[in-house]
């Protein structure tokens, strides 16, 4: 049994998959809070545009 738990703890086969995994989290996290914080500041933007172009087409 002794010989079976130190082979399991020096086994580092799936040690890359588990750190990739923690990786992709992260950058999930990121993402999404990137996009909840500049999320509306990109609406505006747009809206803006938007009000912009429909101005410039329309005519004086």
């Amino acid at each position: 049994m002794v010989n079976l738990l130190q082979a399991l703890w020096q086994d580092e086969a799936g040690q890359d998959i588990a750190e990739y995994g923690l990786l992709l989290v992260l950058i999930a996290v990121a993402v999404v809070g990137a996009v909840s914080i500049l999320g509306s500041s990109i609406s505006d933007l747009w809206n803006s545009s938007a009000d912009e172009l429909a101005d410039a087409i329309s005519g004086p």
